[in-house]
């Protein structure tokens, strides 16, 4: 190995801080296996420990807090065996995704968790964690933490890790690491260590081999043989836009100049975003570039359903929506949801609402019909043929070759909104 794992001697953590030493003797265990600085990928979570990433001269990916080993399995699932992946995170971090480490080991993904376990939330002042031990002082428990802490090193065995090991986070202990990442399938490694801000500040008296040995927590190594992950029907691709379905452009003039913001405001259930979809597909039809966001309520198939579409003959950098030129409503529930939006539409924009709502208060052309008298499912998609015949932005040829093309021509009123159209 040529290049050092580490890039600099000055590492950013408190004076005194074991995070020094993990570091350094895992920047040792990389470098006397010989491995390329570039096959290593290091994932860091939230917490002190996560300012290394600066320091490391490998890939680094920092997580959400308690994420981290959720995102390290996903990059190891990602790349070739010869990749070493390494989950920082502290005891804090364990506590939040302590689910995410159980199912990484029995899954026995391919990867090496080194937990950080200074007894508490350094960063945010010093409160317990799940791994802090019974007895310990934090800032919210001055007289020692009452209750019984989790004991990581067992319930990843038990889970079906093939390596896990408990040390002192003091000396060299660097040959620990080096066998966790020499191990196939899931390896964790507890660290203890002792905060010098607020761990020696609301212990001031205990020593950090006294304070292991009262939590009963042998320092020893546990370990499985078992088969690493493996998916049977895993498979590769180059580019996963390669799966995506080619739509074939018409040869049709251009009659949109310039990007419009259009808002398609029903009901769930009600086939909003299908229509919103059907619009976008015909937009591409005609050559230009759409954005299609929706946006509905947690649960399916209840209250509105709205969709934002951007449609330009230009590229487009940013897919949300300011003015929009364009809103189609057709139903209560678009309406009430749409309602401070269509008073805020300019004289220029074009508002196509169903008969059965009020007249709202907007300055911009309303065009009152019945789009739910074709059926409720249909209402949306009938406003796309108004708003094709009154725009000429798209054309109900294309819209209906759409339709054809998935089926639904069939059951739409297709001759019904001809008639009204012509």
């Amino acid at each position: 190995m040529e290049t050092k794992v580490l890039n600099t001697n000055n590492l950013p953590f408190c004076k005194g801080c074991g995070h020094h030493g993990i570091s350094q003797n895992t920047a040792k265990a990389i470098e006397n296996m010989g491995l390329n600085i570039l096959d290593v990928i290091f994932v860091t979570d939230i917490g002190c420990h996560g300012i290394i990433d600066k320091s490391l001269n490998a890939h680094t990916v920092h997580g959400l807090h308690g994420r981290s080993v959720a995102l390290g399995a996903g990059v190891s699932m990602g790349l070739p065996e010869n990749k070493k992946v390494i989950v920082f995170i502290g005891d804090g971090g364990a506590t939040i995704g302590l689910q995410h480490i159980l199912e990484a080991a029995r899954l026995n993904v391919n990867l090496t968790v080194i937990i950080h376990n200074n007894f508490l939330y350094g960063m945010t002042g010093g409160q317990l964690s799940g791994l802090t031990p019974k007895g310990f002082n934090t800032v919210i428990t001055p007289n020692g933490s009452p209750f019984g802490e989790h004991d990581i090193c067992e319930l990843v065995y038990t889970a079906g890790a093939n390596y896990v090991s408990r040390v002192i986070g003091i000396g060299d202990f660097s040959e620990t690491i080096q066998k966790a990442l020499e191990t196939p399938g899931f390896s964790l490694i507890e660290v203890m260590e002792i905060c010098p801000s607020y761990g020696v500040k609301f212990n001031p008296k205990r020593k950090l081999q006294e304070i292991v040995e009262a939590a009963n927590k042998p320092i020893k190594t546990w370990t499985n043989n078992r088969a690493p992950f493996s998916f049977p029907e895993r498979k590769t691709v180059n580019n996963l836009f390669d799966k995506t379905p080619v739509i074939e452009k018409l040869n049709v003039e251009k009659n949109l100049t310039k990007q419009i913001q259009v808002v398609l405001s029903g009901s769930a259930g009600e086939g909003v975003q299908l229509a919103a979809t059907i619009l976008c597909k015909a937009a591409v039809k005609h050559g230009y570039n759409i954005t299609q966001k929706g946006t509905y309520p947690v649960t399916v198939g209840v209250g509105f359903s709205v969709a934002e579409i951007n449609i330009s003959p230009n590229e487009i950098y940013f897919h949300g929506l300011s003015n929009p030129e364009y809103m189609i409503i057709t139903s209560q529930d678009g309406y009430e949801y749409s309602k401070k939006t269509i008073q805020t539409l300019n004289k220029d924009a074009l508002l196509f609402i169903d008969q059965s709502l009020p007249t709202p208060d907007t300055n911009a052309h309303i065009i009152t019909m019945d789009f739910r008298g074709k059926g409720a499912k249909n209402a949306v998609l009938s406003a796309l043929f108004s708003f094709a015949k009154k725009t000429n932005i798209i054309s109900t040829e294309t819209l209906k070759s759409i339709l054809s093309e998935m089926n639904m021509l069939e059951k739409f009123p297709l001759a019904e909104i001809e008639k009204e159209l012509a």
